[in-house]
């Protein structure tokens, strides 16, 4: 299947961010960090939008031309460690009340490997009814073809054991030191991909 993909910018803001709401709206994590469903329908946007902006600012959102998926990717130097102020300030853009919002920021943080340059795929959402058609794969893929040719690993988190094995068959291993255990909730892979030659 061929999927063209494009660099997303400004003016693709909210289709990604509604894309990412409607793609992470039942994800485990995104559940336990909004436990209440009827409160996550009407505040999971705000999330996803915050994280939007900080990757079209830092990074890069790679887009399917006809806007059924999107990954948010980051490019992450060695040494880097995440801003100490940056979950906090996360949780007041979003949920001031919840605490949640600014602990996933923390540990997830915590579990980053940092001794060493790669490209950190943030999150990737494929529109529901286009899930399992190949979309996210091709995504991905795009990029671990530049990592490869440039000798540059990958890292994700998978929040979900479906994406976790889309992830394995793309070359990424669970880092099993950092599995993350989130308290009273799910568990969370981190993962790492070595770039081929």
């Amino acid at each position: 299947m061929g999927v063209v993909i494009r660099r997303a910018g400004e003016a693709d803001r909210e289709l990604v961010v509604h894309l990412l709401d409607e793609a992470f709206a039942d994800d485990p994590v995104s559940a336990w960090v909004f436990p209440d469903e009827e409160y996550r329908r009407r505040v999971h946007h705000r999330l996803m939008a915050a994280f939007t902006d900080v990757v079209l600012e830092e990074g890069w959102i790679d887009l399917a031309e006809d806007g059924s998926a999107c990954a948010l990717w980051l490019s992450v130097p060695e040494g880097e460690h995440e801003d100490e102020e940056g979950p906090a300030e996360l949780r007041r853009a979003v949920d001031p009340a919840n605490e949640r919002v600014e602990r996933i920021g923390r540990l997830t943080a915590g579990i980053h490997p940092t001794d060493r340059a790669h490209a950190y795929l943030w999150m990737i959402g494929v529109a529901p009814d286009r899930q399992g058609a190949g979309l996210g794969t091709a995504l991905v893929e795009h990029v671990l073809e530049r990592c490869d040719r440039d000798g540059v690993p990958a890292y994700l988190e998978a929040s979900n054991a479906r994406s976790r094995a889309l992830y394995e068959r793309l070359g990424f291993a669970v880092l099993p030191d950092r599995v993350l255990d989130l308290p009273d909730g799910p568990r969370m892979w981190p993962m790492w991909r070595e770039p081929r030659g």
